[in-house]
């Protein structure tokens, strides 16, 4: 049967009218954000923000009491071993209110009373002690000549030890009062006239050589001993010290690469691990949040010419490498989403949302390294929206 060309015209119609409902039926593709899966190295990185310090710094403190005199140097100086950087001067004597300088004035009145009476026990013990000399001279010239005894020859002898002994008893009694008297003489000595010669000094000098960092103390004024004066450090000798999460500490390893950014100077500046400490420390976080934190000691590698105006105390943000791989697959991290135990990604193939079940190696920031479900090349859903689902229609804004 001959189809008409009026016919054929009106089947053409009827078949567009349909598809026309069809299409106008049909849901609207879901726009999402997307991105393709790349393959090349990976690096997962802690990232925490640090600063710089002096790896061996020197607090050079007081080694004794006494009055500072004021330290000429400042930050900044350089200063060599054993250069002097102040002295040290006997202290000031105390003031002495109008009573206590009563009772001092009266204490050396006694001291001196004391001392005369001592003198006079002296004098008369020397006496004794004369007359006992004689006396033993006496009877031994009697005792030869047969008219004294020889118990009055021990007699005599007993009163010559005895006397000697009172005599030296006394000269012991006589330079102790002589000493409470310079004593109490001393306590008064500023009020009646000055110091005799200099006032002895301590030289108090630098232990090595290097920048002075800090002035602790840099006007005149009594010190105590172990008070610190200055601080003493080569700004040559710089280290990172980057506080990071226990979790993360786990994996950083001695010798790890670091990139240290945001110095303040051009470019970035290569590191290397070299401690983790083995104890944390509680720290709070902006949020109030009390978090368990490791210090990680970083050394510089960079040569010191690039990083010259880098200081003591300086902040900086370290990029710590804990992972590394070569010829990875990598994807955006907002493009994985959990169901039940596996890792899952959105792929567009021909217009449409297919999931994949993907194998995660890592992650680390803002991508993430995988092992199988998705080839490079591959478009996936980034942050998918509760309107995808396997089979809907897509389209990339």
């Amino acid at each position: 049967m001959r189809i008409t060309l009026g016919r054929a015209a009106a089947i053409l119609t009827l078949v567009a009218a349909v598809a026309g409902i069809v299409w106008a039926v049909l849901p609207e593709p879901v726009a999402v954000d997307t991105a393709v899966v790349a393959r090349g190295r990976f690096v997962a990185m802690v990232e925490e923000d640090g600063k710089a310090r002096i790896r061996e710094r020197y607090v050079v403190a007081a080694p004794l009491a006494g009055r500072l005199a004021r330290v000429p140097l400042k930050a900044g100086d350089r200063v060599t071993a054993e250069q002097t950087i102040t002295i040290i001067m006997p202290a000031y004597a105390p003031l002495l209110d109008l009573r206590s300088r009563r009772e001092a004035e009266e204490r050396l009145g006694a001291a001196r009373a004391a001392l005369d009476r001592v003198r006079a026990t002296v004098e008369r013990s020397q006496a004794e002690a004369g007359q006992a000399q004689k006396e033993l001279a006496r009877t031994r010239t009697l005792l030869e000549r047969g008219v004294a005894s020889a118990q009055a020859l021990e007699r005599a002898e007993l009163a010559m030890r005895v006397a000697d002994r009172d005599l030296r008893a006394a000269e012991f009694q006589r330079d102790a009062a002589e000493h409470e008297f310079a004593q109490a003489k001393a306590l008064l000595a500023r009020y009646e006239q000055p110091a005799e010669g200099p006032a002895e000094t301590w030289h108090v000098t630098a232990p090595v050589s290097g920048v002075l960092l800090k002035v602790a103390q840099e006007s005149e004024t009594a010190v105590q001993p172990g008070a610190a004066i200055v601080e003493i450090g080569d700004p040559l000798d710089l280290e990172i010290v980057v506080d990071v999460l226990s979790t993360d500490a786990v994996e950083i390893r001695p010798n790890a690469a670091v990139t240290i950014v945001n110095w303040g100077g051009p470019g970035a500046l290569e590191g290397r691990v070299r401690r983790i400490e083995p104890a944390a420390f509680t720290k709070v976080s902006t949020l109030g949040v009390e978090e368990q934190r490791v210090n990680v000691l970083i050394d510089l590698v960079s040569p010191p010419s690039a990083w010259s105006g880098l200081g003591d105390g300086y902040q900086v943000d370290a990029q710590i490498t804990v992972f590394a791989r070569d010829d990875a697959v990598i994807l955006p991290t907002g493009a994985l989403f959990r169901r039940d135990d596996t890792w899952n990604v959105f792929v567009i193939v021909d217009g449409r949302a297919e999931t994949r079940t993907v194998t995660l190696l890592r992650r680390s920031g803002r991508v993430a390294a995988i092992a199988g479900g998705v080839e490079p090349g591959e478009r996936v859903i980034v942050y998918p929206a509760d309107r995808v689902a396997t089979g809907i229609r897509v389209k990339a804004r």
